[in-house]
Formats: C-alpha cells, structure tokens, sequence
C-alpha cells in the first residue's frame, strides 16, 4: 500500500507539472465517459430495471397458447401489457374473470394471484376543473400479492372488490403530489369518476411507479367497480366471453415454475374445453406457460429500445475515439519523457516498476475524467429524457442513479485508463539508455530507426480515430435524412393553424341523442368564435397514432376475398376543415348523417338481442366483439367515402360511386391498445372519392381507406384558424364550460405539434447522432493535428536541413501536409468500408433512404478531408516558418 500509495502522489505531482496536458485528457475522456453513462442510465431505466415491488423474482406472469381460432363468442382487450398477440396469434396474457377466480382459489402453487387491466380513462370531477385520469382497473389482492404497501392510508384489499362495497380509490404517488399538492387530508376525501363517488382511501408508495414498464397511471381502483363506471371493454364481465384482464402471481415458497405451470394449466384447459361452453378444442392443446415477470411484461420498451441501443453504439464509439485520442496523447508524452525513464532505469528501477507507474498516472487521468463525466452524464440524462418525452408531460420511465449506473461509470473508467494507457505505458519503458541518455539524441529519419517505429502506433491511432468518426457521420448522415424526408412528406392536408382537442361524453353516461345535440351546439359556437374560419370534428384526429382498420368485402371481388381497408368516421364539415380534396362525386349530406345513426342504432339493437351477454357496442367505433353473424334489420343503405387508393386498388378501370361494400368478419381499432373484431353488416355505398391523406403516422404508406358517417362516441375537435391556434385555447375552455363543466378536454394540441411528437424519437436520435459524429470528427481531427504538431516538433532539426539544402516552403507544406492526408483518406476508406456492413441495421429506422445510400456517404468523405486538410495545414504552416539556423541548433 505504501508503493501505490508513493505512485499516487508521484502520478499526481506530474500531470499537475502538464496542466494543459491533463485538462485536454480529462476533458476528453469526461466527453467519452459522460455521453456512455447518459445513455447507460437510460437504457437502465427502460430495459433493465427491476420491477418496483419486492421480491420480483418471485412473480410471474400468466399467459396462454392455443393453436387455432377460438369457438364462440369472444371479445379479446389487450393494453400493451406483454405484447400481446391476442386470438389472430394463437397466444397472449389477457383472460376473463372466471378463469381468473378459478386459477385463484385452486391453484395451490402460488402464494397469491392478482389481475390488473388498462389503464382506463376516466371522467374525474370534485378537485377543481373536470379533468381525465388514468385508472388501472386491479382485483382486491393487487397490492398484497405485490407486496406493495401505502405512504399514507391504506391500500385497497379484498373487501373493496365486492358488488356491495363503498367505492374506494387508491392514488399514485406522483398524482397525489400534483394533483393534491401531497396534502394528508386527501384521505376520505370524496371524488367523482365518470358520476360515479368514490373515497380516497391510501396513496401508494412512492417506489411503486408503475408495474408495467412505461405504463403510467394515476390511481387504482377495484375490478368490482368497473359495471358502474360504465367503461366499453369492461361490460358483461362475469362470463367467458371478455378476455380482458392480465394475471399475474407470486410464487409459494419451495415451488417451481413447472409445477406452478402445470396445475394453471389443468385449471385452464377445464375451463376452455369442458366448461358450460366450450371456447376450444383438445387437438389445439390450450394451456398456460408462466414467465417471470421482469421479462413478460413489456410494456412500452419496445418503443425506445432501438434508439437507445443506436445511441449507444454511437456513445461507445466516442469513447473509443476519446480513448485512441488519449493514447496519442500519452505516446507524445513518453517520448518526452524518454530521459526521465531512462535516468530512473539506470537507477537500478525495473521495467515493471516503471509500467504500474505510467498506468497509475493513466487511471488517474481516467477516474478524473469518470468524475467529470457523471457530471455531463447527469445533464445529458435531463436534455435526452426531455427529447424522448416530446409532447408528452414527463418521461414514462424513471431515470435516477442506481448502484448499477455507478458501476457502469467506475467500470468505464477503469477500463479506459487500461486501455488507452496500457499500449503507451509498454512503449516508454522500452528505452535504449544510451541514446537517451546523450545531451542530443538525432531525430533525423536514418538517425534512429527506432524512433519512426514509434510513431507507427500513433499513425495507426489516428487511422483508427477517423475511421470511427466516419462510422458515426455516415449513421448520423442517414438519421437525418430520413428525419429531412419525413419533414417534407405532404399528408394529404393542410397541417397550418388547426387546433386539436378531444371529449368523451360517454363517461359521463351520456347517450347517442345528447352525444348529437351536444356536438352539434359545440360545433355552432366554436365556429362563431372570432378567428375561427371552420369547425368539424370526427373518431379521430389525422396524424394523432390512432388507427381503425375493418376488413370488407367489396362488390365485384369475388367471394370470400376479404380484404383490410382504414376506416375514420368523419364528422360534418370535416374534410372542407382539413382542405382534404373531393376528387369526385359528392360530400356527406345531413341525410347521410341520420341514415348512419339510424343503421347503427339497429345494429345494436340486433347485435344486443342476438347475444345479451355481448357488452354495449360504441357508435362511430369499432364494435368489440367476435361474434357469428348477427342478422341486421334492413335500413336504408349508408353513405361512404373512399379515397383515391381505395379507387386506385379495386376500381382503377372502371368508376367506383354506386358500388357496394360490406363489411367482413374483422376489424381492429388501435385507439386505446386494444383490438376487437365485429360482425358482419351489409349497406354501404359509395358517393364520393376524396384525396389520400396519411392516417396514423407519418412512416406509414397510405391504404385504402373508407370514410363513414360519425355518429356518436367520443370525438377529436378540428379548429381552423386564422392565427396562431393556440391563443384559442382559453375560448374554447369556456365554451365547454358553458355546455357541461364537468366534461373536460383532453389531447388539447395544434396539428404541428401533432406531428412533431410523432418525429420526436426520429428528431432525438438524429440531434444526438449527429452531436456524436461532430465531436468524433473533432476528436479525430485534434489526434491528427495532435500528430503532426507532435511530427513537426520532432523533426524541427530535419526540416531545417531540408531548408537550408533548398527546399521550399511549398515543399514543406506539402511533406507535412501529405502525411497527414493520407492518414486521413486510409482513415476514410476503413471507415467506409465498415459502415456499409454496419448501417444495414439502421435500415428499420430509415425512410426513404438506403441503408449505404452514396450521396451521404460522398458527403461524409469531403467533409472528412476538409476538416482533415484544415487540421493538418496548422501544423504544416508553422513548419514552413522554421529557421534553417535555429533549427540546426535546436538540440
């Protein structure tokens, strides 16, 4: 200890000798080691972070398999728990009550069984303005088999999941802190969610943010309380017919998975195969498969994992480049140091003695930099996490240093100084005493043979600097690209002065009738406001993310060729708003309107008297629910638009208005996670072809798409205007206010911001890649002038011979200006060559440009060489500048 402890110091005393020296390294590797461990937290918080509960390697998750098509009637909800494939994929993590309840009380194998769902939005009123809140919908042992205890209060419990218990609410910790202000008189106190009163019983511990990652939510409430909240997917939910509700349970202590998996299992295919009716059949071998829980549940992982590991790559590579930098550094430094080790060697010191020495002083280099670096690590996490959120209010994950970052740190560190000071270390000790022991040693190439070696490794460094930084130019060339392109997509529409904002009268209870009245009386008095050039509304907003699909069935295919086409109920006026051309044909009228409710109004009627035990369908939105044909009493015949795909695909020789077009066995919806298919109707035709415009996202191609009469359910508001829309804001506030001040709006936005938060994660990884490969290309460009400054000094004395024998200053700047060149171009060409086979696995992420696309390439070539040209010239220029007599008695 008292050796290393003598290293420490003596370390200390002579990079403290070379301040301007240590600053630049530590500057550097604080750059490497900073952006490594930003990006290490954030893949931390999203991929590998535990569960916030305790003991979660004790609980897994329930999911089932089955060969084929489930029998019967069936409605299947999943919320992005597990990545749910649902009855289409033969497997998935939602199950009905029964099921649930069965595997509870029978199974012996676990300690507890729990069941959670959503989470749902809710119409909350009785804490100021009414406003929607996320309630996750869980059974009376959530808490308990989770093992997850209250801040304040109680959490709820198995007395609170019954038909005749008093509703109770459970908050999060985070909404208890904004919403309440952390106030402990919450408890009792009374709110309203969709009319319905519940008590504030409890506020969850802070730890427990969430159990599905990414997911959020603001308070819990009981799976007995859903009939009376009225929620669409959670109607009916006694019977096997709604699959709806995740499982999850803790294991008893001494039983294994398999044991566990097995008795589930038998609970299961009773209940599918042999139950009152049968949902499948013995040769579809249904059963269960348990998976622990830190892996089943997904979540929204899948949404930042490939960013993150690109921006990973990206930061690695930094550190490389910041470690070749410093090695550079350091070779310089132990050829200047040459006398120094070779006094101490005929000293008597050894060799190895020398080694841990000149390490000793790189890890001090490398633990200074970490120090620094967690400093720009913690700045970088709060700037990326403000990027990833886009319009979002804060980051789905929680990013907070653990004992896992600061071990990646220390570990970074560690390594770096190893690995860049090992190489440097080993060739100062190699020392010919007798040399560098003279008063003058030559440095004329010829001279010593020795010394050109030593720059071999240096050139190499170099090489490898500018092959890396052309790597991270060329990703960064094509993320921004492709961020360019998407820019620059047309959508079909106007995107100018149009202010977005959603309602949902149906938690309120409200029905079809006032759901018409109501819309109607908001849309008369948006549009009175001054400013507002039009006003229209429609089951969705274009560009949000949501997407309704429908398979049907056109007239003039031939039988049984179904096919998938994008559904939108449009409201009045909606495409005169959006300036969504009529190609041909005729707009929706008010007669089209009527006739679309009247049709819907019997479609439920039928679907309702058909199958009783089949929830409530939602007009204006994909009814949830797989069952047989249900025949529909005939109506007049519905009126629809198409767009011009629709034409393009199906009627491209001949004209599509009159044609027919019914609806098939399968729908989706994708506008709150969950997918549902519906029954076969017939009576649509079609009156009008409008413009192609994108639906979802702006990636997506454009489909075929049918537009129908809006009717009733919840609705997205357009407003356009003649000014900015957000200054409409508060007006329109008011004016919802005055109609019901208990309905809150929701997903208040403009159409651009819109749009921005669908480029969010394409704009955060092109920013930072694009940061990552300037500082590369800096780096790479300080080692190269870091090289030749290095060169010239060394060889002052050459160059003046050169001089005084006639060479010209052009000559010169030509010797010193090639070398460097030509590490620049071997540099490029590595890089390029790398890059073709690396950026193929960008390709996921691109739009519109090829993965080894030549013109970015080019453009990072030239790039390369000016910057490369500019930061050899500096070097090369001081060297035309020498004095033959004074370089001749320079040593």
């Amino acid at each position: 200890m008292g050796l290393v402890w003598q290293d420490l110091r003596y370390g200390i005393r002579m990079l403290a000798k070379s301040p301007g020296f240590t600053a630049v390294a530590v500057l550097t590797l604080a750059l490497g080691i900073g952006a490594n461990t930003a990006i290490f937290s954030l893949i931390d918080a999203v991929m590998l972070r535990s569960l916030p509960v305790r003991n979660p390697s004790q609980l897994v998750l329930l999911q089932w398999h089955n060969r084929h098509r489930w029998i019967g009637s069936t409605e299947y909800s999943s919320f992005s728990d597990c990545g749910d494939t649902g009855f289409r994929g033969g497997s998935g993590c939602s199950f009905p009550l029964p099921i649930f309840e069965e595997i509870r009380s029978q199974t012996n194998a676990f300690s507890g069984v729990t069941a959670f769902a959503g989470p749902a939005r809710l119409n909350l009123s009785g804490n100021g303005p009414a406003s929607i809140v996320k309630g996750e919908i869980v059974s009376g042992d959530y808490f308990s088999t989770l093992e997850v205890n209250a801040v304040i209060g109680r959490t709820l419990g198995p007395a609170d999941d019954t038909p005749s218990a008093s509703p109770a609410a459970v908050l999060s910790y985070a909404y208890w802190q904004s919403a309440f202000g952390g106030s402990r008189s919450v408890l009792g106190r009374t709110i309203l969610l969709n009319n319905v009163a519940f008590t504030i019983v409890g506020v969850a511990e802070p730890s427990f943010t969430n159990l599905s990652p990414g997911k959020k939510q603001d308070l819990w409430l009981t799976i007995a309380m859903v009939p009376r909240l009225g929620i669409d997917w959670g109607q009916k939910i006694e019977g096997l017919h709604n699959w709806w509700l995740v499982l999850m349970a803790r294991l008893r202590p001494g039983a294994s998975i398999v044991q566990a998996q097995t008795a589930a299992s038998l609970i299961f295919r009773n209940e599918v195969l042999h139950g009152a009716k049968p949902l499948s059949k013995a040769a579809d071998d249904p059963g269960i498969f348990l998976t622990r829980a830190q892996e089943g549940l997904s979540g929204t992982r899948g949404h930042y994992s490939e960013q993150l590991y690109i921006l990973m790559f990206a930061a690695g590579t930094i550190l490389l480049i910041a470690c070749a930098n410093v090695a550079g550094l350091l070779l310089s430094r132990a050829a200047a140091r040459q006398k120094e080790i070779a006094v101490r060697l005929a000293l008597g010191a050894g060799r190895v003695r020398i080694l841990r020495q000149l390490l000793t002083e790189s890890l001090l280099l490398s633990v200074a930099g970490g120090a620094v670096g967690i400093i720009f690590a913690y700045w970088g996490v709060h700037a990326v996490t403000a990027l990833m959120s886009g319009n979002s209010s804060r980051f789905p994950f929680v990013v907070s240093p653990d004992w896992r970052v600061l071990s990646f740190a220390l570990g970074a560190s560690i390594f770096t100084g190893i690995f860049f000071g090992l190489a440097p270390a080993v060739r100062g000790t190699r020392v010919d005493l007798t040399p560098a022991l003279k008063e003058n040693a030559s440095t004329i190439p010829g001279g010593s043979t020795r010394g050109w070696r030593r720059f071999h490794l240096g050139s190499g460094l170099v090489v490898v600097q500018v092959a890396l930084s052309v790597l991270v130019l060329i990703g960064a060339g094509l993320l921004v690209r492709t961020l360019e392109h998407l820019r620059n997509i047309n959508p079909g529409f106007d995107t100018r002065n149009v202010l977005l904002f959603s309602v949902d009268p149906t938690l309120l209870g409200y029905k079809d009738a006032q759901i018409e009245n109501l819309y109607r009386e908001m849309r008369d008095r948006l549009a009175a406001l001054p400013g507002v050039i039009s006003v229209a509304y429609s089951s969705d907003a274009l560009l949000s993310g949501g997407l309704w699909g429908s398979t049907v069935h056109i007239e003039g295919q031939p039988p049984k060729s179904d096919v998938h086409v994008d559904m939108f109920a449009a409201g009045p006026k909606f495409f005169s708003t959006m300036r969504i051309p009529l190609l041909e044909g005729r707009m929706f009228t008010s007669a089209d309107y009527e006739q679309a409710a009247q049709a819907s109004a019997a479609k439920k009627a039928a679907e309702q008297k058909a199958n009783p035990q089949a929830p409530p369908a939602t007009a204006g939105k994909p009814v949830p629910t797989l069952s047989a044909a249900v025949a529909v009493p005939h109506a007049a015949v519905v009126s629809v638009l198409v767009n011009k795909a629709f034409v393009r695909r199906y009627f491209a020789n001949e004209n599509p208005l009159g044609k027919g077009i019914n609806r098939g066995r399968g729908e989706s919806g994708a506008n709150d996670g969950s997918s549902a298919v519906s029954p076969k109707s017939s009576g649509w035709q079609i009156v009008g072809v409008v413009g192609d415009t994108k639906y979802n996202t702006l990636r997506r191609d454009i489909h075929p798409a049918v537009y129908v009469p809006f009717t009733s359910g919840s609705a997205y508001f357009e407003l356009r205007t003649k000014a900015n829309p957000t200054g409409f804001v508060p007006e329109v506030r008011d004016v919802a206010n005055q109609l019901d001040n208990n309905l809150p709006l929701s997903n208040v936005s403009t159409q651009t911001r819109n749009i921005d938060g669908l480029l969010s994660q394409e704009r955060l990884v092109a920013r930072l890649s694009s940061f990552f490969g300037l500082l590369a290309l800096i780096l790479a460009c300080i080692g190269l002038y870091g090289l030749l400054s290095y060169e010239v000094s060394r060889r002052t004395r050459e160059i003046g011979i050169r001089m005084a024998l006639g060479a010209q200053q052009r000559d010169v700047l030509r010797l010193v200006v090639g070398q460097g060149i030509v590490l620049a171009i071997v540099g490029a060409g590595v890089g390029v060559g790398v890059a073709i086979g690396v950026t193929r696995y960008l390709s996921s992420m691109l739009y519109d440009v090829h993965a080894n696309d030549p013109v970015t390439i080019a453009s990072v070539a030239i790039l390369l060489l000016l910057v490369a040209l500019l930061a050899c010239y500096i070097p090369a220029r001081r060297a035309t500048r020498v004095d033959p007599m004074v370089a001749l008695r320079y040593e």
